[in-house]
């Protein structure tokens, strides 16, 4: 039977029975079966169209027609390893350089993000001559063994703590350390990053590297305060450290105001290594290492090549370069802005009518709501937020949640997301908490009947 006529029990049965409970779906209650996506619609087998809200890896929008084009056409002539001279490889190379500082001047090509944070700590290790590193609080950077290492996320879940990891509070100014009534959080939360330094020092330990996704995810779409970077790069250099910025999330224009979430900083922080993946190949798998030439030279001494199959393969960086195109061609980056403002605005108004709602932050397309059940404490609402998803399917509007608790619902929809999108779905969140607010009260009432 072809697989697009199949019905959904079938292919439920079919994944149950061949592929690991490991790897989950959305909805497990009710799985949704997605058989053709466009712009920001996705479809199922009946034809339904969803409105996706959180799907990031499709930057430029699904199946955008100029990038299956470029794939398509360059899949037709070659697709080869980046051992043989191309132009897409250094073409692509010179136009990520022209959106980053001029410092950050080499670049590898990879498959996937989990790939790029994988090299940048080989380069940092290679480049420092230390081993150890710093994490920020409930921080994701890809499911490599090396990376589970340095992902709280994960690690509390399977092995623990590594003595080489070391990590530091997360920069929420909503439910942190230092809140919003703090005078300086960005200079608190850098302390913070000292005291886990000199700590580490003390105990005749070297610093190689510290680690953070320019505006953390899964940490509940957190935007760390501005001036926190520098000062911690200062930190983390008189140690003898670099930084790594994890722009695999939210880099290539999502945050509206700049191209790279880590510019959000200031013009005076750049980065000593750059991870960049997901959307910059719009679902196919590209991912990138930029660097300094300082770095790239200590990795070149060893005498090991670095070598990836497909890494910079001309598919991929036709690939690569036709979402810079629509990026450029479109004007998603000024999109961003002017979309994700409404939005913040009228997710704003939902917070003055709405209690549960304790705030609402973000910038571009990058939004977090987060949702709690007391004022004063900030308790996550993580039954209710999964209540709000739940119904948000219902009314064919892809959400998701994020945060330590489970309770921030996350919007990082593709760039093409517009203002009646935006309407469209804070118009049912409207009606969903407005209805939750009027027969719900308890959370135990809030589970979903069968």
């Amino acid at each position: 039977m072809a697989a697009d006529r199949r019905g959904k029990a079938e292919t439920l049965a079919l994944r149950r029975r061949l592929l690991s409970d490991s790897c989950r779906l959305f909805y497990p209650e009710d799985p949704i079966k997605i058989v053709r996506g466009q712009g920001q619609y996705l479809y199922d087998e009946q034809g339904a169209e969803y409105l996706d809200c959180v799907n990031n890896v499709a930057h430029v929008g699904h199946c955008h027609p100029l990038v299956v084009r470029a794939a398509h056409e360059q899949n037709q002539v070659l697709n080869t390893n980046s051992r043989y001279l191309h132009d897409n490889i250094v073409d692509y190379a010179q136009r990520l350089s022209e959106t980053l500082p001029e410092k950050l001047s080499v670049f590898y090509f990879l498959n996937s993000g989990s790939e790029a944070n994988d090299l940048a700590l080989r380069l940092a290790r290679q480049y420092t001559g230390h081993w150890d590193v710093v994490v920020l609080d409930h921080a994701y950077h890809g499911h490599l063994s090396s990376l589970i290492d340095i992902s709280p996320y994960k690690f509390r879940d399977l092995d623990g703590q590594k003595e080489w990891v070391h990590v530091a509070p997360l920069p929420d100014t909503y439910r942190g350390l230092y809140r919003e009534d703090h005078p300086n959080p960005a200079g608190a939360y850098a302390s913070e990053v000292e005291r886990v330094v000199n700590s580490v020092q003390e105990k005749g330990r070297k610093i190689a590297a510290f680690f953070a996704e320019s505006l953390p995810s899964v940490g509940g779409q957190i935007i760390p305060p501005a001036g926190f970077f520098q000062e911690v790069a200062e930190h983390i250099h008189r140690a003898g450290g670099v930084f790594v910025a994890d722009e695999i999330q939210v880099g290539f224009g999502r945050v509206g105001q700049h191209f790279w979430a880590f510019q959000l900083q200031g013009e005076d922080f750049v980065p000593d290594i750059v991870t960049m993946g997901k959307s910059i190949g719009n679902g196919h798998p590209v991912a990138c290492v930029a660097t300094t030439q300082a770095v790239a030279r200590a990795f070149e001494a060893t005498g090991v090549e670095y070598f990836n199959t497909f890494g910079g393969s001309p598919v991929s960086c036709a690939v690569g370069l036709a979402v810079l195109d629509v990026l450029e061609k479109e004007q998603l980056q000024a999109h961003a802005a002017s979309v994700g403002s409404f939005l913040m605005e009228l997710l704003r108004q939902q917070k003055a009518k709405h209690p549960i709602i304790g705030d609402v932050r973000g910038t571009g397309l990058f939004i977090g709501v987060d949702l709690i059940k007391d004022e004063a404490t900030r308790t996550p609402a993580t039954e209710e937020a999964n209540y709000v998803v739940s119904r948000m399917k219902e009314n064919y509007i892809l959400l998701s949640t994020d945060g330590p608790g489970r309770n921030v619902l996350k919007f990082k929809p593709p760039m093409c997301f517009s203002v009646d999108n935006a309407r469209h779905v804070v118009a049912k969140m409207d009606a969903i908490l407005t209805n939750m607010e009027e027969k719900v009260r308890s959370c135990e009432t809030l589970r979903l009947q069968p």
